[in-house]
């Protein structure tokens, strides 16, 4: 596709994204709608489904030949990564969407053939749009962002939620646990979109999870590609774009100092799920 088109995608993203985002904050007035998918913890809400639905109908009236794999089912039965592909997850931390009404976004991440193309995070509360067309340079708003520069690991903020350094069905605590403890400092924010986008910002150095869906992490990994970052599975090894992978993000020497980390306890015989 030629600039011009992904140009005019950009414009049109960005105004359904800041669009669906006031209807977001609007609904903070109404009684939600809030149910559980596979287990307490895994929230769905009417506005879930609603801004799924906002999104999915302005592609088909724009993109008719454009396919979507989104969260809430809405989308496209999608089999490979060839054509032009939408991956959209219409409120990325819906937990703190119903509990704190902050640290939730929008994503949406677009590729080509499986090439990320165009990625947005909207950070809705902060009004922190996060975006970029590949080779044009990663934005917050307006303002453009630096190429990632390496950071040693003992003055890095690393993102890593608690349940990867206590007992757990997918990685050994202690693969962890050194890095969280050689770390400067841990967060967790509750949302894969936005911390995404704060390492694509520099706001974090690494972030790691063992286990995200497309949705959740396809317009962060272009965000992160466009600022000379890098992600992988945490054992290193590529990322399957249709599927649910482990995922670690990161300044590039940081990331590859971890990855190592990882595959140096592995070797010594401590698990890490094989299968995501």
């Amino acid at each position: 596709m030629k600039n011009e088109f992904w140009k005019a995608l950009h414009c049109n993203v960005t105004e359904w994204m800041k669009e669906a985002g006031g209807i977001l904050e609007q609904s903070f007035t109404d009684q939600l709608d809030v149910q559980y998918k596979t287990s307490y913890d895994d929230l769905v809400t009417n506005m879930d489904k609603q801004i799924e639905q906002f999104f999915i109908q302005r592609i088909h009236q724009h993109y008719p030949d454009h396919r979507i794999i989104s969260e809430e089912g809405f989308g496209d039965d999608v089999t490979s990564s060839e054509g032009i592909l939408w991956l959209i997850d219409p409120i990325d931390g819906t937990m703190n969407f119903v509990h704190q009404r902050r640290h939730f976004a929008i994503s949406v991440g677009i590729y080509e053939d499986g090439v990320g193309r165009a990625g947005f995070i909207y950070d809705v509360i902060a009004d922190d749009l996060y975006h970029c067309i590949k080779g044009q340079g990663a934005f917050l708003n307006q303002a453009k962002l630096p190429m990632l520069k390496d950071v040693k690991l003992n003055e890095s903020l690393f993102s890593i939620n608690a349940t990867w350094v206590n007992k757990n069905r997918r990685i050994d605590p202690e693969i962890m646990q050194p890095i969280a403890k050689s770390c400067r400092g841990t967060r967790s924010y509750g949302s894969a979109a936005i911390e995404l986008a704060y390492v694509a910002s520099g706001t974090l150095d690494a972030y790691f999870t063992m286990r995200l869906a497309p949705w959740d992490y396809g317009a962060g990994l272009i965000l992160i590609e466009e600022v000379g970052g890098k992600a992988t599975r945490v054992d290193g090894s590529p990322i399957d774009l249709l599927n649910q992978n482990s995922l670690l993000v990161g300044k590039k020497g940081l990331q590859e100092e971890i990855v190592q980390h990882i595959k140096n306890e592995v070797s010594k015989g401590k698990f890490i799920q094989k299968a995501d």
